[in-house]
């Protein structure tokens, strides 16, 4: 059950970044799995899961701007 939860979660996720980012969505999945929040969101000790999809969204923005420098 809860694969199934994650699994919608980053979902959501990633089609709110293709969203934001207006690019594809094929796109946006290769920037999300190669994302640290990626990796977090996929650790239930993070406490990542737990927080809203437009929270994890701005994470990865985040860290896609500090990555750029």
């Amino acid at each position: 059950m809860r694969d199934s939860v994650l699994w919608r979660k980053q979902s959501h996720v990633i089609m709110m970044l293709a969203e934001t980012l207006q690019i594809d969505a094929e796109r946006a999945l290769d920037l999300y799995y190669s994302t640290e929040t990626c990796l977090q969101l996929a650790d239930p000790m993070s406490g990542l899961q737990l927080m809203s999809d437009q929270y994890i969204v701005e994470n990865i923005l985040e860290e896609l701007r500090q990555s750029a420098y």
